[in-house]
């Protein structure tokens, strides 16, 4: 289920806040690549602390763990979201670096591509004249199997004939 800015805005401090409000949808895509691997870095930090701050209150409530306050904790609802909202935005963040990780990949094989035709039409020209190429008709390579020299019937036949031996003998 999405998470709503205002339901962001109250499980967040603002320090918080603000990485979150980093990773929507149109500031996200103006943030230059090393500044987008700043703020998952930074998001993922965050995430994980959330995440062990949630997994403590949740031994405090099951009273397993030692409370961090002057008692236990008897709710779990704000660092749930917290985490929750924050684990959407690390997703976004690195939603978008695979994006642009696979954008990039596009266009170096579109280059590699063009270079590879180029190169190819460069030696087109330069062909040795008895190459074998498919435009000039295919030349039989001599195979270099010896020649069997007993008939496949022949092998058949004896195969078989030592089968039955066999069974006589057993």
């Amino acid at each position: 289920m999405a998470i709503t800015r205002k339901e962001e805005a109250r499980a967040l401090s603002g320090d918080e806040q603000e990485l979150v409000d980093r990773t929507h949808h149109p500031e996200i895509q103006e943030t230059s690549d090393e500044d987008l691997r700043d703020l998952i870095r930074l998001v993922r930090e965050r995430r994980n602390k959330a995440r062990d701050m949630a997994h403590q209150r949740r031994r405090e409530m099951r009273g397993k763990g030692e409370p961090r306050g002057a008692s236990a904790s008897a709710k779990d609802d704000g660092s749930k979201a917290k985490l929750a909202v924050l684990a959407m935005a690390l997703r976004r963040a690195n939603g978008e670096a695979e994006r642009r990780r696979k954008m990039a990949a596009r266009v170096e094989m579109t280059q590699n591509a063009q270079r590879a035709l180029q190169m190819k039409r460069e030696a087109k020209d330069s062909a040795a004249p008895n190459s074998r190429h498919a435009h000039q008709g295919m030349r039989k390579a001599v195979s270099q199997r010896r020649e069997d020299l007993m008939r496949p019937m022949e092998r058949g036949r004896q195969r078989k004939a030592g089968a039955v031996a066999q069974a006589r003998r057993d």
